[in-house]
């Protein structure tokens, strides 16, 4: 299973020496580029960094609907929103293949 993770839950998993959980949960971790950037990029080690650098189950994703994200922005920050972003895709299909087994099962 898959999971889009923001920045929030990947530093805190970290700081408290349990980020393996979320590998333990879901084979893959997708975060978009801004919560790389938030972790990586801010000019000081946070919790996580290392980790979100080198392990092979987090992997990030380019946002592509750029205005989707600009929406967001007037709510969220900016990892917070190109997260909702790219799960939007995710959710769909998931909802899809709820709504076919519904129906060959009913």
């Amino acid at each position: 299973m898959i999971i889009i993770s923001d920045t929030t839950s990947l530093t805190n998993l970290a700081a408290v020496g349990h980020l393996e959980l979320l590998h333990q949960l879901y084979d893959q971790v997708i975060i978009p580029q801004a919560v790389y950037d938030e972790i990586v990029n801010v000019g000081y080690l946070v919790p996580g960094t290392t980790e979100v650098q080198n392990l092979s189950w987090i992997n990030v994703h380019l946002v592509s609907n750029k205005n989707q994200v600009n929406e967001l922005l007037n709510e969220l920050d900016f990892g917070e929103a190109e997260a909702i972003v790219l799960a939007l895709p995710l959710h769909k299909l998931n909802r899809n293949k709820l709504n076919r087994s519904a129906i060959y099962n009913y």
